[in-house]
């Protein structure tokens, strides 16, 4: 699991670098590997934490979400293979 950050805001930004970088993101099947190793839905990319500042009201806003139970055990699964 990696813990990555927007910069600039460009699209598919954090799956072109991961990559870039050797390590796509796992589902990715434009930037990763097209044979996949789990039927997924989509990519194993997940927003832990989403924050922006509300265009009406100027305020910060915040939302957080727990990770789907379909990604921990994807997640368990790989931590055993390596």
């Amino acid at each position: 699991m990696v813990e990555a950050s927007l910069e600039t805001g460009r699209t598919h930004q954090i799956r072109v670098h991961m990559a870039y970088l050797g390590h796509p993101v796992v589902g990715d099947l434009v930037y990763g590997y097209k044979k996949q190793r789990f039927k997924l839905k989509g990519q194993m990319l997940h927003a832990k934490i989403l924050g922006f500042m509300h265009p009406r009201s100027g305020e910060y806003v915040e939302f957080s979400a727990p990770l789907p139970e379909y990604f921990v055990n994807i997640l368990e699964k790989l931590k055993h293979n390596i």
